[in-house]
């Protein structure tokens, strides 16, 4: 979106640089002051991801005792994320090969019915720290953040630490 000097603007609207929502207010012909619309600096997940890579996956859902026909499943799955977000709401979708796939809705800071990467479904509440949506599962602790236009996802269990990258397609 580009703007020039003296356009007529709205007085208030909304957009996303994919980093940050932000909000345009006092919009006049001397120029546009831009502010977070979400002091705490609520990153914009929304759109579709494709897996790109991972490090440690073996070790990590070793660790978490994740059966292995699920566990070799996984294994370098083309799983494509898809996230709508609605300020604090999300839906958050991981497809995979085959048409199976795992929904979780939630609210930052409200308890949640969720479910893991093996099918256990269990209660949380997804918080927002320095920018990154983070959840204690059962047996890990899982963030998600926006770094590089890319969704980087990092899950521990006990000092093992898996991370998974996927590209924005949409």
């Amino acid at each position: 979106m580009t703007f020039s000097f003296g356009d007529e603007l709205p007085q208030e609207f909304y957009f996303s640089d994919n980093l940050f929502l932000f909000t345009v207010s006092k919009c006049h012909t001397l120029g546009i002051d831009i502010i977070l619309a979400d002091p705490e600096g609520t990153m914009a997940f929304a759109g579709k991801y494709e897996f790109e890579g991972d490090e440690n996956y073996d070790a990590f859902v070793q660790k978490i005792g994740l059966p292995s026909d699920k566990a070799e499943m996984g294994r370098n799955c083309k799983i494509v994320t898809e996230v709508v977000q609605n300020g604090n709401d999300f839906t958050w979708t991981q497809h995979f090969p085959g048409g199976r796939s795992t929904t979780n809705s939630f609210t930052v800071g409200s308890e949640a019915d969720m479910e893991t990467m093996g099918g256990k479904k269990f209660k949380a509440t997804v918080k927002m720290e320095d920018g990154k949506l983070v959840a204690d599962f059962p047996n890990y602790r899982h963030t998600a953040e926006i770094s590089g236009g890319k969704l980087v996802e990092i899950s521990t269990s006990s000092g093992v630490v898996y991370k998974r990258t996927s590209k924005k397609i949409a």
